[in-house]
C-alpha cells in the first residue's frame, strides 16, 4: 500500500490519514528484513535509494543507518515523509524512468512494486534500480504476492490518534481469472475526525501479479544475478535481490 501515483486518493487527498491507516510501527520488521539483505551486497552498504517511499514509514527505521534518498510520485506522500524523517533527501519521480544521475550502494523498493501492472513497467522499475545501483551493489523488491501463491482475502486495520481522530480500512482482494496478472482490491476507508464527524471512502487500487519465473527473467535480463528467498511474517511473502556485478 504505497503509491503509485497521485491519482488514488489513498495517496492524494487521503493521504493525511496514512500514519494512521498504515503507522510506522508496522514497517519495523521489513525495514530489519532489508537491512538483513542489504548486508548480502559485494560492498559496504552506506547509501540507499529507496523508490516508491511513500510516507517514509520503512525509511524511518532505516535512516539511522544509511544514507538515504527517498523517491515517491505523490507530493501529498513525500510531505508526510519530510515530516517524519526531517534531513533525509526526499524527490519526485517515477519509479519507471527515474534518472538521478548519482548510484547509491543499495536500492529498495518495498510493496510500491506492487503497483507495476504490466511486464513493461516491472522491466522499466528493474532498470532504473540497476542504473541506480553500485556494482556490487543490491537491489531489494517485496512483491505483496506472486501469481503461485495468491490467495483472496480481506484484511483490516487501522489506529486512532491523541487528538481524538482515528481511521480504519478493509481491503478486499477478489478472486482473479487463470491467467490474470493483475488482482483487484476494493479499499474502503471509515475515518473520523477529531471532533467526531465521520466520513467513508472508497476505491480499487489494481496491483501486478506476475509469476516467480517472471521476476527472475524480468531481473537477469536487466543484468542483476538474482536470488529470491520466502520470509514468513503475518502474511508470508517472497522477495527478491539483485545483485549486480562488480565486473
Amino acid at each position: 500500500m504505497t503509491t503509485p501515483a497521485p491519482s488514488l486518493r489513498l495517496y492524494g487527498d487521503l493521504a493525511r490519514w496514512w500514519p494512521l491507516i498504515s503507522p510506522v510501527e508496522v514497517y519495523e520488521e521489513d525495514a530489519a528484513v532489508a537491512g538483513s539483505l542489504f548486508a548480502r551486497a559485494g560492498r559496504p552498504v552506506r547509501q540507499v535509494l529507496e523508490l516508491g517511499s511513500g510516507g517514509g514509514h520503512t525509511a524511518f527505521h532505516l535512516r539511522s543507518r544509511y544514507e538515504m534518498t527517498l523517491v515517491d510520485l505523490s507530493e501529498e506522500m513525500l510531505a508526510l515523509s519530510r515530516r517524519l524523517n526531517p534531513g533525509t533527501e526526499h524527490r519526485t519521480g517515477d519509479m519507471r524512468d527515474l534518472r538521478l544521475g548519482h548510484a547509491f550502494d543499495a536500492v529498495l523498493v518495498h510493496d510500491a512494486i506492487a503497483y507495476m501492472t504490466t511486464p513493461q513497467d516491472l522491466a522499466a522499475t528493474f532498470r532504473t534500480a540497476y542504473e541506480h545501483c553500485r556494482p556490487g551493489g543490491v537491489a531489494v523488491f517485496f512483491p505483496d504476492h506472486l501469481a503461485e501463491t495468491f490467495q483472496p482475502s480481506t484484511e483490516c486495520g487501522g489506529s486512532d490518534a491523541e487528538d481524538g481522530s482515528g481511521a480504519r480500512y478493509l481491503a478486499w482482494s477478489l478472486p482473479t481469472a487463470p491467467g490474470a496478472t493483475t488482482v483487484r482490491t476494493e479499499y474502503t476507508f471509515t475515518l473520523r475526525e477529531a471532533g467526531g464527524r465521520i466520513r467513508t471512502a472508497h476505491e480499487t487500487h489494481l496491483t501486478g501479479l506476475f509469476t516467480a519465473a517472471a521476476w527472475q527473467r524480468q531481473l537477469t535480463g536487466t543484468g542483476f544475478r538474482v536470488s529470491s528467498l520466502r520470509v514468513h511474517g503475518e502474511h508470508g511473502r517472497t522477495l527478491f535481490v539483485g545483485h549486480r556485478p562488480t565486473d
